[in-house]
């Protein structure tokens, strides 16, 4: 009869972990948090949060599994996409319109 229990990685149950803490920490600053996971090629996958406040961050893990892992564990509700209505959550100040204004005209 074959073996069906899985190998549990330590290592990314330890960095499964830390993004959790690191998100939970997020959410506990923005009254709540929401959250998008992407993948983003060799690099792993980024885990985009939005704060019920709209502030907003992101945290990278080395791939989709533990990112899908983290959000898991710190119990943030997750999106498919980062479609409007999430994308509308999110709080822009007058440093991130600079920004966006200064890549428009090229700076």
């Amino acid at each position: 009869m074959a073996d069906d229990t899985q190998q549990v990685d330590p290592k990314a149950e330890r960095t499964a972990a830390k993004l959790a803490r690191q998100i939970t920490a997020f959410a506990k600053a923005h009254g709540g948090a929401e959250g998008q996971v992407a993948h983003i090629g060799e690099r792993g996958a980024r885990i985009v949060l939005v704060g019920e406040d709209g502030g907003w961050g992101d945290l990278v893990a080395p791939d989709t599994a533990t990112a899908e892992q983290a959000v898991a564990k710190a119990g943030i509700t997750v999106h498919e996409s980062f479609d409007g209505e999430f994308a509308a959550k999110v709080a822009t100040g007058p440093y991130e319109w600079k920004r966006m204004a200064g890549i428009q005209v090229g700076g």
